[in-house]
């Protein structure tokens, strides 16, 4: 779900921002484990929380899934050059690479790429499949490049709240 930059976030506070840490880690985390863990009641935890997504503070709450446990074997990075910037070309690729359900992660970047995406795909050929419909067979694309991870390092959503 993209962001809307327009939209005024709430000021967070040291509870908030405490309870953030804590639910990035595990969202399953009860509230009154978290209540105790910052001082708060459990109420107030579920209402901070309540308000925080309200608000779009938080966006979703996710599983992250072990890609060899569901049989996606590769994971590729790919920096995508378009042939312009023009805001149909960039909003028409957006909206492409948004509805790829192969595609969980992308990023519209400065520094002469246009986007690098995080692709998923069981094996090779499927891979090779999904570059030519996003890529390859596409207008606006003038050139891509694939990166292909050797070992998941690190992975997760967790973004530091201070």
């Amino acid at each position: 779900m993209p962001r809307t930059p327009s939209v005024r976030r709430p000021s967070l506070d040291t509870f908030d921002r405490a309870i953030l840490r804590i639910v990035q880690r595990d969202n399953k985390t009860p509230q009154r484990a978290i209540a105790e863990a910052v001082n708060l009641s459990a109420a107030a935890v579920q209402r901070r929380i309540a308000a925080m997504e309200d608000a779009g503070v938080i966006m979703r709450n996710v599983a992250i899934v072990d890609t060899a446990a569901v049989a996606m074997a590769i994971t590729s990075i790919v920096e995508v050059h378009l042939i312009d910037e023009r805001l149909t070309t960039v909003d028409t690729a957006k909206a492409l690479f948004r509805d790829a359900p192969e595609v969980q992660q992308c990023y519209y970047v400065t520094g002469g790429i246009s986007f690098v995406l995080v692709i998923l795909s069981p094996d090779m050929t499927a891979y090779e499949a999904i570059t030519r419909r996003l890529f390859a067979q596409n207008e606006a694309v003038a050139s891509f490049r694939s990166l292909i991870a050797l070992d998941r390092v690190k992975f997760g959503a967790e973004v530091i709240v201070q």
